[in-house]
């Protein structure tokens, strides 16, 4: 009898939850309170290095970067925070690239509940699949997925890390590192005393942890739905769905447009002391990076104006759809191009690998830069009120928190509280989409059935 009142309770705690906030609602508040969660552990003496407690929004602007999967930080990861603090982080990382919905669907597929309508539609809305059907059979992909490529890159960044470092340590650095690249987080724990934010500076010209970790952002950063159609068509590009397509092709452009060109610009510049070798490395490092990796081998404050710009451009675009990196994403981009290609031929419809892009999708890529720009120059603005920096380099830090990018011209530990609260916003904004915080904030809105007059005006 008690047994039944208390599963009566709890169904109608639930039916009253979902009727209060919706999906998106769900998730971004669910962020927030793993944010608060964790800010709350990084915040105790036991979290840092000197046993002192750390300043509280200190403590949340590490967290946010840490669940954002961004990389932005205010300390050196390896000489400010304790291991405790540092496995909070690791942690915090782990939930953000696979996401929280994903983790909690897994856990409630380990105690064989069942999944309801409600939690696949937040699991549809979090992970960015196209459809209903099949979502349970994708996230258990996503997991295993994702735990094995981790595992693929702790064997292999060990067999460098543990000759250098010993066993345990390197083993620790192998496992950090593997799961920062592979959530796109950015975060390294290279840092010595007098040797701050260094990244891997350090491996620059290390053949086997460069392409580790190159292949550890590419493959989070192209999105579980391509992941999906390779797994069931292999080496078949015809069969693979349209957004895979775009997402293979426009990736590969970027990395090898983005190779030769950091090549020309740097390769004189910042680059300009490396061994014909390692320069071929560096540059297809800093092609990768970006987008939204986070790690570096080079010293962005040296890079060129030419290769700082074209950093800023390619933390812009950021990944794919559905996936850990940040950024406008590659599709957003691909139908932005074939739009304006297709106006500019008076087509009708936009079309791509011989299928037609729905209107819709059009819209919504059109608006979703838009307002990734107004956001941009919004912060850019407050912050060049705020803070004495040069303009490239508040330009630099906004694109690489909106884009959870991770990377930094050095200035975010000098970075005032106002400013450090606007970067946690962008960071926030840029994980869980605008769509996303629009709706969450203000509800979904419906077109009343009403078909208004058309009247044209000039553009262009």
């Amino acid at each position: 009898m008690f047994k039944n009142t208390i599963n009566n309770i709890t169904a109608v705690i639930k039916r009253k939850l979902s009727l209060k906030f919706s999906y998106t609602q769900t998730i971004a508040f669910g962020f927030l309170t793993v944010i608060l969660l964790g800010a709350s552990l990084l915040v105790l003496p036991a979290a840092s290095v000197s046993s002192e407690w750390t300043p509280p929004l200190n403590a949340i602007f590490t967290a946010t970067s840490a669940l954002t999967i961004t990389g932005l930080a205010v300390y050196d990861t390896y000489t400010h925070w304790s291991l405790f603090g540092q496995v909070v982080i690791l942690i915090l990382m782990q939930i953000g690239g696979i996401g929280f919905m994903t983790l909690i669907t897994m856990f409630s597929i380990f105690r064989k509940r069942k999944i309801g309508l409600h939690e696949r539609q937040l699991l549809v809305q979090s992970t960015g699949v196209l459809k209903l059907s099949g979502v349970i059979r994708l996230i258990k992909k996503i997991v295993v997925g994702s735990l094995l490529v981790e595992f693929a890159g702790v064997i292999l960044l060990a067999l460098r890390f543990c000759p250098r470092m010993g066993f345990r340590s390197g083993l620790y650095n192998a496992v950090f590192h593997s799961v920062a690249a592979f959530c796109s987080a950015g975060f390294d724990i290279m840092g010595r005393e007098g040797r701050q934010f260094v990244s891997l500076a350090d491996y620059r010209g290390d053949l086997l942890v460069n392409i580790t970790v190159m292949l550890l952002i590419i493959i989070g950063g192209i999105g579980f739905i391509v992941w999906d159609d390779v797994i069931r068509h292999r080496l078949r590009f015809g069969e693979y769905e349209l957004h895979s397509k775009i997402v293979i092709v426009t990736t590969a452009i970027l990395i090898l447009s983005g190779w030769g060109l950091f090549y020309i610009f740097e390769a004189n510049n910042a680059l300009s002391g490396l061994t014909s070798g390692d320069k071929i490395i560096a540059a297809l490092f800093l092609s990768v990076t970006p987008r939204t990796g986070g790690f570096s081998t080079v010293n962005v404050s040296t890079l060129s104006e030419s290769g700082l710009f074209l950093t800023i451009i390619f933390m812009f675009i950021g990944g794919s759809s559905g996936s850990t990196a940040g950024g406008i994403k590659t599709t957003t981009l691909a139908v932005l191009l074939l739009s304006a290609f297709a106006t500019a031929r008076k087509m009708r419809h936009v079309t791509a690998f011989k299928r037609r892009i729905e209107d819709r999708i059009v819209k919504e890529a059109g608006a979703f830069v838009s307002v990734y720009l107004t956001v941009v120059i919004i912060a850019v603005l407050i912050l060049c009120v705020l803070e004495p920096f040069a303009l490239k380099q508040i330009l630099f830090e906004a694109v690489s928190a909106i884009s959870t990018v991770g990377l930094s011209m050095g200035i975010t530990p000098l970075l005032g509280d106002a400013a450090k609260i606007i970067l946690m916003s962008l960071m926030f904004i840029g994980r869980i989409g605008w769509l996303t915080l629009v709706f969450a904030l203000a509800g979904e809105h419906y077109d009343p059935p009403i078909e208004r007059l058309p009247e044209k005006i000039l553009i262009g």
